[in-house]
């Protein structure tokens, strides 16, 4: 008897342990569902959220890295398809980046939908980020949140770098497989410099699209360079107003992996406020 007792304790154990993650997951679903509709409802437009961060998956905490993939692509089309040419988008974007196709196929539907189109940056959107941001009409962005360069890499190596190594060293003396990537990299340059132009045309002259899309992608900065909001109003693009509250509340909903120790910890208190003054405040 004891024996059966145990075994049903441990299966009612492992059936927890399943079913916890996936109730948990679905909370989550539906907290980020009611706030994205709260925006839609505030701001008249249809709200899309491209957010990777790494988060806990399944019982076991395995973190899973996400990035610009075509599984995203593939939805954000299908969203913007959805959405009537009068209808404003705003996309909520966090993310470092990702696959180059994936990028550029959801930045050229942006910049061909009619009505206004807002990219919400709460914290970053490197690289192909920066891709969607620029074709937006307007980037609303946290003051310290930041965009990144969109310079081709080639394998592990920049596409500028692959160039300068090969003119520095000479044609002559590079051995085949540098000259096979010089190729690869000089192509991928010019290709990323059209894109950049071409989703910018709508929004300015060619000389100045031809101009920024030197700026974004010579290589001038390494490929993690953070871009300031400053930088990006010297450049003369429209960033870094006022986000939505709602956005901060739907990042909240996609937490970090729990760790062991924290990493970051605080009190989220009016700074020297004793917690017994507040309190009694409340009461």
């Amino acid at each position: 008897m004891d024996a059966m007792w145990g075994n049903l304790i441990w299966i009612l154990f492992l059936v927890w342990g399943l079913l916890l993650p996936v109730m948990s997951r679905r909370r989550l679903d539906f907290m980020r569902t009611q706030v994205i509709y709260r925006l839609q409802q505030k701001r008249g437009s249809r709200v899309i959220s491209l957010i990777h961060r790494q988060e806990a998956v399944s019982f076991l905490g395995i973190p899973l890295a996400r990035y610009i993939d075509i599984e995203d692509s593939e939805q954000v089309l299908r969203a913007i398809r959805l959405t009537p040419p009068d209808v404003p988008i705003d996309l909520i974007l966090h993310t470092p980046g990702g696959l180059v196709l994936a990028a550029e196929q959801i930045a050229r539907a942006l910049s061909r939908h009619a009505a206004k189109v807002t990219v919400m940056v709460p914290h970053y959107a490197m690289s192909g980020g920066t891709l969607l941001a620029l074709a937006a009409d307007e980037i609303l962005m946290d003051p310290n949140a930041v965009l990144g360069p969109v310079d081709p890499q080639v394998g592990q190596y920049p596409a500028v770098s692959i160039l300068a190594a090969v003119e520095q060293k000479g044609r002559d003396r590079a051995d085949d497989r540098t000259l096979i990537l010089a190729d690869i990299a000089r192509k991928a340059l010019s290709q990323t410099r059209d894109t950049v132009v071409d989703i910018l045309l709508d929004k300015m002259d060619r000389e100045r699209a031809e101009e920024l899309a030197e700026i974004f992608t010579d290589g001038r900065w390494t490929h993690d360079y953070p871009i300031t909001c400053e930088t990006l109003q010297a450049l003369g693009l429209p960033a870094c107003t006022e986000l939505p509250a709602e956005v901060y509340q739907l990042m909240e909903l996609y937490p970090q992996p729990v760790q062991r120790r924290p990493s970051v910890q605080y009190v989220p208190l009016p700074v020297g406020e004793p917690v017994e003054r507040r309190r009694g405040a409340e009461r």
